[in-house]
């Protein structure tokens, strides 16, 4: 299924096309404190409509996933990095920027990152 999402203020905007019935919930030190919500999708299904201008890159730990963020908002749509299985580029999509996304409906699955 294809998706629009987005930043708060509107500046990014992006499509992805991925399932996101059950997402990830990941307690390391960054994604717990933004409470961001993930579905992944192959990097080919995902695309930045407009602001790619108004995003920055913050990375930290192995330095292996570009978390992208506003640089007007501060909302986290996305991050970029590579599948460790397949060794593929993917989008981790917040899906909490997703336009119209019943949080609520969605099956969560939670992830111990702390542990990575």
């Amino acid at each position: 299924m294809t998706h629009l999402g987005g930043c708060q203020c509107g500046q990014v905007r992006y499509q992805v096309e991925t399932d996101i019935e059950t997402v990830i919930a990941c307690n390391c030190s960054r994604c717990g404190r933004i409470g961001s919500l993930l579905a992944f999708a192959p990097i080919e299904n995902f695309r930045i409509l407009s602001g790619e201008d108004a995003l920055t890159t913050f990375e930290f730990n192995k330095h292996i996933i570009k978390h992208k963020f506003c640089k007007v908002c501060g909302v986290q749509p996305f991050a970029i990095g590579r599948n460790p299985k397949t060794g593929t580029d993917v989008a981790a999509v917040n899906v909490r920027t997703i336009d119209g996304i019943d949080i609520n409906s969605l099956n969560v699955t939670q992830v111990d990152g702390r542990s990575f």
